[in-house]
């Protein structure tokens, strides 16, 4: 499987670090994906555009390097996304390469915008990337589509209407936390990594698992219903 995660800044990706470790470990091929680069962060203060913009890529490039992933940088604009045609569309021609089977992004309702606009674009993006003239419009070569069923996969949210799946990631709680203790230590966060192994095991304690993430799952094209029966 081609697994792809979307998310606005790097260290959105905590969420589902253990997934997409333990699919790496097993051979799957996986990409990080960062909308933004992150380059408003307050906690940077008045460090410049170019220095934050450095460390931010250099964190990408260490967690992917963790979990043994592929990762790529866009440049939508920090706080700034619309959610539009064009920024779907830059995903959608990354679709079209990497070839995913399955996305997983943001949920619908997060309060920050780049959240939202993220999941947003990703979702359309499995549409675009399978019209060829749509992928295909001012380049210089034919982009080919990916028509392929997408698995979409969205952080669980509790108004969320889609139903919930968990995933163990009993094997790769170590590496997960591991990742999560790196942001927080050079963000001096609150949200300290025993904090963090403990939701995991209310997930696992929902499930059956030691530890497990929580997601929803949204068809991206799902069957027609015989409605007129």
């Amino acid at each position: 499987m081609n697994i792809m995660a979307v998310f606005a800044h790097p260290d959105d990706e905590i969420g589902c670090i253990g997934t997409l470790a333990r699919h790496a470990a097993r051979g799957d091929k996986v990409m990080l994906v960062w909308t933004t680069l992150g380059e408003l962060a307050s906690q940077f203060g008045d460090a410049t555009h170019e220095e934050v913009t450095r460390i931010r890529r250099e964190h990408g490039a260490w967690v992917a390097a963790q979990i043994g992933a592929e990762h790529t940088f866009f440049d939508m604009g920090d706080s700034r996304m619309t959610g539009g045609r064009e920024e779907a569309l830059q995903l959608a021609r990354l679709y079209a390469t990497f070839q995913p089977n399955a996305v997983i992004t943001w949920s619908d309702d997060h309060p920050h915008p780049d959240h939202r606009m993220s999941a947003k674009i990703a979702y359309d993006a499995v549409t675009l990337a399978r019209i060829p003239k749509i992928l295909s419009e001012g380049q210089p070569e034919k982009v080919e589509p990916w028509r392929k069923p997408i698995r979409f996969y969205q952080y669980h949210a509790d108004a969320s209407p889609y139903p919930e799946v968990f995933v163990d990631i009993s094997e790769s709680i170590d590496l997960a936390a591991g990742v999560m203790e790196y942001y927080q230590q050079f963000y001096k966060w609150e949200f300290t990594p025993d904090a963090y192994r403990e939701g995991r095991k209310r997930a696992g304690a929902m499930c059956g698992a030691k530890f497990a993430e929580r997601f929803t799952v949204r068809a991206a094209h799902g069957r027609a219903v015989a409605y007129l029966d």
